[in-house]
């Protein structure tokens, strides 16, 4: 058999493992202000999640202004800071290279809050209850 359909096609576990540890240790370097900027002193951070690389050499950082206020400018303060981040993680999460960091402002809220908008709106409301008379006949 192919070793192409033996892999798993989701992500592996070690993968979720070393993301998590990622998120944590950046969350914390944010939270402790290790990392001094004006841009990232005004807004407290979300890192609702680190996306990896297959091989780990890249972790994408998913980060979320709380209140979703000056986003463009904390990635910006992220991206200044990038080098001092990455070592600052290398130190705390113990891999073989310290993978390069990449900001991402993350929009899962967003559509989470546009698909909680659809389920209560009119007509969707209005389809389930026909939906559930349906079913009592």
């Amino acid at each position: 058999m192919p070793r192409s359909f033996s892999k798993p096609h989701g992500a592996s576990h070690r993968l979720e493992r070393v993301s998590e540890l990622i998120r944590h240790a950046v969350a914390e370097i944010l939270a402790r202000g290790e990392v001094r900027d004006d841009a990232l002193d005004r807004h407290p951070l979300t890192v609702p999640a680190v996306r990896m690389s297959p091989d780990l050499k890249l972790a994408t950082v998913l980060v979320m202004p709380l209140g979703g206020q000056g986003a463009g400018a904390t990635i910006e303060a992220l991206d200044r800071h990038k080098k001092e981040l990455r070592a600052l993680v290398a130190r705390r999460v113990n891999l073989k290279f310290a993978p390069d960091l990449r900001f991402a402002l993350d929009t899962s809220f967003e559509a989470q809050a546009r698909m909680d908008a659809l389920l209560r709106s009119p007509p969707v409301a209005r389809d389930l209850k026909s939906r559930g008379d349906e079913g009592q006949g």
